[in-house]
């Protein structure tokens, strides 16, 4: 074995690995993990001290291809892990996909996104793919292995998720998809089409996949909902604990716009924030529209018909501006559409809720025990066999968890109730139910781009104005 000279070894190399040393003494420490320590510590150990290891053999080759080619694989592979261990523990980039946090948030806008707000969320699929979710965006093929797979766990952070909070989470409706048609989720799906249907039906729906909590699709919507609290919402206003809430001042419900015949251009609707996939126009003599007309208390008749109705998202400013236009003659909300349109959690006959007039439910906290009552067990099922993983039956003489007789149950786990801001077109837990607090991700802190998909590079595709936007 070499004999190794410690004396030999210059003073910048003990100074370089007596920095690393205590660098992952304090990561180690903060991950609660002695194995983060001691493992690279040893390998750095080695780096700067003792060479057993020849890390850097190709140095000594004659071919100046061959050192070219390692030392751009050595840059590549120091840039990922140092990438990697960022978006772990610290910071990631997300991109707005949809349309449900609008006007807070706009369909392209590229969030930073804080893991440490809430506490760094420990990989629990580590055998994936860097720098790359649930998919390989070339091929759509699985970027990462199932197993194994290790228990959740959550490292200190700067605080505690609170209510109204911007949340990006793992999609908990995402743990089975078909990968063909996402939206409306899985269950959903089933209870419209049946299950058999999904599973037989690959060229409508697609390949069927179960995936693990880390590498579910991430959402954004905002936290309306704490663990132990009573949410309702009435008539699109939303009751936490039997209190209304403020309603945030960006949030947007659909409305009807009727108009004297005057055309609404689609620039016009732009300036005002409103998306060209936004806007419907409805033809004011379609009789089949005339009872929802009525019903609104627009002006018309069976004959002349209702002028122009546009269908549009507006925020409350929105909607004071667009009252002012000349043209415009009333403006009212859109009824709820109930459950044949909007349906809801948790899909059972048991509950009537509807999108505009949910609950009242109450949010499960870690440690709370509730009585398996036939509405408990339709509400909370879900919680207890998917995201806590245990056995539910229903037999003649009761409920039995994990084959053992219950008539209650105590949750292991906190839950939290989300919403998008734009409130008529946002898929949220009124759709599919409670995010566990597993499946918390981070706080997006702020804008870094925006690229709007109505523009073209040379009209507007950038927002300069969004950059650096922050979120609240």
């Amino acid at each position: 074995m070499k004999k190794i000279d410690f004396k030999a070894v210059p003073k910048r190399d003990w100074i370089k690995f007596g920095a690393w040393a205590i660098a992952l003494l304090l990561f180690a420490t903060w991950v609660g993990s002695v194995w983060l320590f001691v493992i690279p510590t040893l390998l750095i150990f080695d780096n700067y001290i003792t060479h057993i290891i020849p890390w850097r053999w190709w140095q000594s080759s004659s071919s100046k291809t061959l050192r070219s080619t390692m030392r751009l694989i050595e840059d590549i592979v120091v840039v990922l892990i140092a990438v990697q261990v960022l978006n772990i523990f610290f910071f990631q980039n997300f991109k707005i996909p949809s349309s449900s946090l609008e006007k807070t948030s706009l369909v392209g806008d590229h969030l930073f996104v804080s893991k440490l707000s809430f506490g760094p969320r420990l990989p629990m699929t580590p055998l994936a793919f860097p720098l790359v979710h649930n998919q390989f965006p070339w091929n759509g093929k699985k970027a990462y292995i199932d197993k194994p797979q290790l228990p959740y766990k959550r490292i200190s952070g700067l605080g505690r998720l609170k209510r109204n909070e911007l949340v990006v989470f793992n999609f908990p409706a995402g743990d089975t998809v078909p990968l063909k048609v996402t939206n409306p989720d899985y269950y959903t799906l089933c209870h419209l089409y049946g299950r058999d249907r999904i599973w037989s039906d690959p060229r409508t729906f697609g390949e069927v996949v179960a995936r693990p909590v880390d590498m579910r699709d991430h959402y954004v919507k905002r936290c309306v909902g704490l663990p132990g609290d009573d949410l309702e919402v009435r008539h699109n206003a939303l009751y936490i604990n039997a209190k209304e809430v403020d309603t945030p001042p960006h949030a947007q419900l659909n409305y009807f716009v009727q108009t004297d015949g005057t055309m609404l251009s689609e620039d016009e609707l732009y300036e005002l924030g409103v998306a060209r996939d936004d806007i419907a126009l409805l033809d004011g003599l379609d009789q089949s529209y005339y009872p929802l007309y009525e019903q609104l208390g627009f002006t018309g008749d069976m004959t002349k018909g209702f002028g122009l109705i546009y269908h549009l998202p507006l925020t409350k400013s929105m909607r004071e501006t667009l009252q002012k236009h000349s043209g415009v003659l009333h403006i009212e909300v859109e009824p709820d559409p109930g459950q044949s349109v909007f349906t809801t959690y948790p899909l059972s006959d048991l509950f009537d809720w509807t999108r505009d007039n949910y609950g009242p439910v109450h949010i499960p906290a870690k440690g709370e025990t509730i009585p398996l009552t036939a509405e408990n067990l339709a509400l909370y099922e879900r919680c207890i066999r998917n995201f806590e993983h245990h056995t539910v039956e229903k037999t003649t003489s009761g409920i039995l968890i994990d084959g053992k007789p219950a008539s209650s149950y105590t949750f292991e786990m906190d839950y939290y109730f989300m919403m998008g801001d734009n409130r008529h077109n946002s898929a949220d837990s009124r759709a599919w139910g409670f995010v566990p607090e597993d499946h918390i991700v981070g706080k997006p802190l702020f804008v870094w781009l925006s690229l709007d998909k109505d523009r073209d590079l040379l009209h507007g595709k950038i927002r300069w104005r969004r950059f650096g936007t922050v979120l609240k």
